[in-house]
């Protein structure tokens, strides 16, 4: 270790001893003091800057700094780490120095300080642990029980890394099987929710426009029998005979069901579409034969036809006169059985003596594979001036 002489003339040099590394932090090195009778003095060479060290302050017990010294040292003359100078006398350790001798606590460095060391050269700076930074990343977690960790691959292209891929997400059978059965699941729901949206409009939607169409016909029908009769005049060769003004025909109630509907003439899809039909080749309501009428199997229609039974009313409204029938048969047959709308129901070509009604439907509901049949006799009538009959209340 060489010795130099501070710059300012002092009484005394410090001797900068060499710390071993594995000295401990906290303990304190004590720089020996020689008198200044023992030194030898030193020729000083030419100042350098390019081969000087500076020291930074020291720090001082009352909390302050000392002046700051500068001492230039010159790269030639320094002794090697592990020589001395000549004519220097040997160091002693800090446990050989007299306590008397010791330098003041002022002048003590403690090695704590790894920034004043690393500067001095006496301790080199240790790094710093992994744990110990506070922006030090954490560590990832350990995989729990069951769990896979799989590194992921990236893909690169000309344009760069484009995307990233990983074993787990690779295409196998069992995945492109669950794929399948997902995709049918997802469109087996979504036609569930189809047929329960149609469902729900033929409950409710079809009833609210039914409604809307009865009023319109019973609006018209009211209007056409508030008309009066046109006078009748004898026919002749060249008139073409007309149809009849569109629109309704007659009422028909059925007072256990609550219910009444404006019938309209045919029996075709557009024709029953919103109300009940007449077949055109049965007999008029209050004729002799069989007044036959067909609806759909609806809520807004026929819907509870099943309930009706025998010895139930149904009454039919015409311009000038109410008919009153009495239900005497209730029966489901195929959809080919059409002797049902016979003049005489069940006897094709036979003669009727009396005024029938009936009344057909498809059946079950929701489906048309069956027909219900109603069959009612005609057991009085009265005037239409006299007011609604007893059975409608």
């Amino acid at each position: 270790m060489s010795r130099h002489r501070a710059p300012d003339a002092d009484d005394s040099t410090a001797y900068l001893p060499r710390v071993p590394a594995d000295t401990p932090s906290d303990q304190t090195i004590t720089l020996p003091v020689t008198p200044a009778a023992t030194r030898r003095p030193a020729p000083r060479p030419a100042a350098d800057p390019a081969a000087t060290t500076v020291l930074p302050p020291i720090p001082t017990a009352a909390g302050g700094e000392q002046a700051s010294t500068t001492q230039r040292i010159p790269t030639a003359q320094r002794a090697p780490a592990t020589s001395q100078a000549p004519g220097a006398s040997q160091v002693p350790s800090a446990s050989q120095v007299p306590s008397a001798s010791r330098a003041p606590a002022a002048s003590r460095v403690p090695v704590a300080d790894p920034e004043m060391t690393g500067l001095l050269g006496a301790v080199p700076v240790v790094p710093p642990r992994p744990d110990e930074p506070a922006d030090a990343p954490t560590p990832p977690p350990a995989p729990r029980r069951g769990e896979r960790v799989v590194k992921l691959r990236p893909e690169q292209t000309d344009e760069g890394y484009k995307s990233v891929y990983s074993e787990l997400t690779r295409p196998t059978i069992g995945s492109r099987i669950r794929a399948g059965v997902r995709g049918l699941g997802e469109i087996m729901i979504t036609f569930g929710v189809v047929v329960l949206l149609f469902a729900a409009y033929e409950v409710w939607g079809t009833t609210a426009v039914i409604g809307d169409h009865q009023n319109s016909l019973d609006q018209q029908l009211a209007e056409q029998w508030d008309q009066p009769d046109a006078p009748v005049v004898g026919p002749t060769p060249s008139a073409s005979p007309t149809p009849g003004p569109p629109g309704g025909i007659a009422r028909l109630y059925i007072p256990k069901l609550d219910k009444q509907w404006v019938v309209v003439e045919g029996v075709t899809q557009k024709d029953i579409r919103y109300a009940p039909g007449h077949y055109p080749k049965s007999a008029d309501p209050g004729q002799i034969g069989n007044f036959s009428v067909a609806g759909h199997r609806n809520r807004a229609t026929f819907w509870r036809l099943d309930e009706v039974h025998t010895g139930d009313k149904i009454v039919v409204e015409t311009k000038k006169e109410w008919y009153i029938y009495t239900v005497t048969r209730n029966h489901i047959v195929k959809p080919s059985a059409i002797e049902v709308v016979a003049a005489v129901p069940g006897k094709p070509g036979v003669k009727p003596t009396v005024a029938m009604l009936t009344l057909t439907t498809c059946n079950p509901k929701f489906d048309n594979y069956q027909r219900l049949i109603v069959h009612a006799e005609l057991t009085r009538e009265q005037p239409r001036s006299a007011g609604r009959p007893a059975e409608l209340g």
